[in-house]
């Protein structure tokens, strides 16, 4: 069983046993995860790149920053789950079409986008 197979198993568990899936629409988990998504971009609000870099090292930062990564995986896990999406199949699959459209000799050390190339 994959990471993500076993955490979305314990995951279904936790939701279960509060009750939680009546609530759990595609709608209603899409837009949490944008919202958990806005925790973690307000933890870098109003901060210089040095501060926003130095947030690993602080232990406090790093926990805050932790839990919104993880809220945000648990989110996404759920999205993928009542969709019917095998995420780790699906992150291959579009790491593959990234490959095709940033090829290494045109976006080596770019920013530019592939429809700028």
């Amino acid at each position: 069983m994959s990471d993500f197979s076993a955490l979305t198993v314990a995951l279904r568990a936790f939701r279960d046993a509060r009750d939680w899936q009546q609530f759990h629409t595609l709608r209603n988990l899409i837009t949490s995860l944008n919202l958990e998504a806005a925790e973690l971009l307000e933890l870098t609000q109003w901060k210089s790149d040095a501060e926003v870099e130095a947030l690993p090292a602080d232990p406090q930062a790093a926990e805050a920053l932790r839990d919104e990564c993880a809220d945000i995986l648990l989110y996404l896990l759920l999205i993928a789950d009542t969709a019917g999406i095998d995420l780790a199949a699906a992150a291959r699959a579009k790491l593959a079409k990234n490959a095709e459209k940033y090829p290494v000799d045109k976006a080596r050390g770019s920013r530019a986008k592939y429809t700028e190339f």
